[in-house]
């Protein structure tokens, strides 16, 4: 394991914690995770938090990061099959041992469950440190989608085991806090997202983008924002979009993003836009850029893009899970249908993409909605519930003694 010196700049008093994050994945690796995590430490490191960041090194030769409030540990890791561009880590128990004996932490917050995860959670507890945990993917329903559901029940029975080693477990709404609460974890607390509504905005609208994709200003841009993999619900998004196109032949798909299934899709519908990954501004451009957004997918714990449409002004046409069951009002500034019902999503988006007026005030009731869903205020959250984690009664305690705890934080 390769590390730095923990050297910080002074800021004439001590940070309230020093944390160490673990994690699987990081900026500027592009996912939901990642992404989410990169928000939630800057906002530790503004609320002066330092933090010591332990992950997969991403590239040969890639060197750990330092600064103010930050410094990274990089560690061993192979890639994960079937899921280009992300890594697992390999366990690392001895050596972090070692790492936070030289320099004990006030905290240690696991993000990802993979093997690097588990080490951390084992190495903390033999140290008595205190340890917080993420639950951010529903990796037993991916399982499925692989060819190789028969190990969803074994990955769901690893993820409780994980999760209860821990004093606490972050989820992102209280739906899924619910269901993990009746499948036997413990000490679960609601902690929500946020949303960049200064970088996902319709003000991102761009005339020229949206004529590289072969439309005219009144024309309709339906988008898909996403990983180009079996576990969005791809097949539901081009049936959705058929559907559409019997009452507006003038609109066109554009699918965002990368992954697996993409090249094929290119294949078979050559007809519609494949962008590729975006980023930064010019991801928020697409998003802007379109008109309607469709979200099938039934695998996410949260799924940032809902709320990452709804700030662009996009109205969303989902299934009433996740995020959108949380800041959606059906109707009002989005459109959601109940869980699998594959017949009223496409009927919705066919509804929805046929009156220009409705799907124009739906976005702007959706713009509005994120505007009250800033980082800020999420972080703040987040900050507070590490801050009582910290304290002795957030030690690590054998599973039988924990009692279940629900709480909502939004």
């Amino acid at each position: 394991m390769a590390s730095t010196e923990f050297s910080l700049a002074e800021r004439g008093h001590s940070p309230s914690l020093r944390i160490a994050l673990v994690t699987e994945t990081y900026p500027p690796e592009v996912n939901g995770v990642a992404m989410t995590l990169g928000r939630m430490v800057q906002g530790l490191i503004d609320r002066n938090h330092r933090i010591q960041l332990i992950r997969p090194r991403q590239a040969p030769g890639e060197r750990p990061a330092l600064r103010a409030g930050f410094e990274e540990v990089l560690t061993h890791g192979l890639p994960i099959p079937r899921y280009d561009g992300l890594r697992f880590g390999l366990p690392a128990r001895a050596a972090l041992i070692r790492q936070w004996r030289r320099q004990r932490p006030d905290l240690v917050h696991v993000a990802t469950e993979g093997p690097l995860g588990w080490s951390a959670v084992s190495a903390a507890r033999a140290l008595r440190l205190p340890v917080t945990s993420d639950f951010h993917t529903n990796f037993d329903h991916y399982s499925r989608h692989y060819g190789i559901g028969w190990l969803r029940q074994p990955v769901a029975g690893y993820l409780r085991r994980f999760h209860n080693r821990t004093a606490r477990t972050f989820v992102p709404t209280a739906a899924m806090a619910a269901q993990l609460c009746g499948q036997g974890y413990e000490g679960l607390e609601v902690i929500a997202r946020g949303v960049d509504t200064a970088l996902f905005s319709p003000t991102r609208r761009s005339e020229a983008l949206r004529a590289t994709w072969g439309l005219n200003p009144d024309d309709l841009a339906v988008v898909s924002v996403g990983r180009v993999a079996p576990e969005k619900n791809l097949p539901l998004t081009l049936a959705a979009f058929d559907a559409i196109r019997q009452h507006r032949p003038d609109a066109r798909l554009v699918v965002v993003g990368d992954g697996p299934l993409r090249a094929a899709l290119e294949r078979q519908h050559p007809d519609h836009h494949f962008a590729g990954m975006r980023r930064g501004e010019d991801l928020a451009a697409h998003y802007a850029s379109a008109d309607l957004f469709l979200f099938p997918s039934l695998t996410e714990t949260y799924g940032n893009v809902t709320l990452e449409a709804m700030a662009s002004g996009l109205p969303v046409v989902a299934y009433a899970d996740a995020a959108a069951a949380e800041v959606i009002a059906s109707g009002i500034n989005g459109v959601t249908v109940p869980p699998g019902d594959a017949s009223a999503f496409i009927a919705a988006a066919a509804e929805l993409a046929g009156d220009p007026s409705r799907y124009r005030r739906l976005g702007a009731a959706a713009r509005t909605k994120t505007e009250t869903l800033d980082w800020d205020r999420i972080n703040d959250r987040f900050v507070a519930a590490l801050l009582e984690a910290s304290r002795p009664s957030g030690l690590p305690q054998r599973p039988a003694l924990l009692k279940p705890a629900l709480r909502q934080e939004v």
